[in-house]
């Protein structure tokens, strides 16, 4: 994922330049800043494996499983797209596919350590509410 941003910001397309598309990154920062307030210090965990505490099924993850990995993709995707190029969008795609790897091994773990969080799934979507 850090190689995918860095290289976005490389070929200069990691912010976007047309009004619409900074109101998507600036929706994105907002849901992120709401996802870490709504998890708390575990929110800063490095590692992949959960953290002591509740399952956390509030504010922004009533919504969507993952909202840090989400607003990352919306932000990262968004700025791809308005700075299209095809490097753009392969360095966009290396993070994605990054997320997506940490995503499926969190929900692995996430599973393993609460038994709701099956049921979780089955209600809320991973990054994109009501779709994906």
């Amino acid at each position: 994922m850090v190689a995918g941003m860095c290289g976005l910001y490389y070929v200069h397309a990691l912010f976007a330049h047309h009004p619409a598309v900074i109101a998507i990154q600036a929706a994105a920062a907002l849901v992120m800043i709401a996802a870490r307030v709504t998890f708390g210090r575990r929110s800063f965990h490095a590692a992949a494996n959960p953290t002591e505490g509740e399952l956390v099924t509030r504010g922004p993850y009533a919504y969507v499983r993952h909202p840090i990995y989400a607003s990352i993709l919306y932000f990262t995707w968004a700025g791809a797209l308005d700075n299209f190029s095809l490097p753009a969008c392969a360095w966009a795609a290396l993070l994605t596919a990054g997320a997506v790897a940490r995503m499926l091994m969190e929900e692995r773990l996430l599973t393993a350590r609460y038994p709701a969080y099956a049921d979780y799934q089955r209600r809320v979507r991973r990054v994109l509410p009501f779709v994906i």
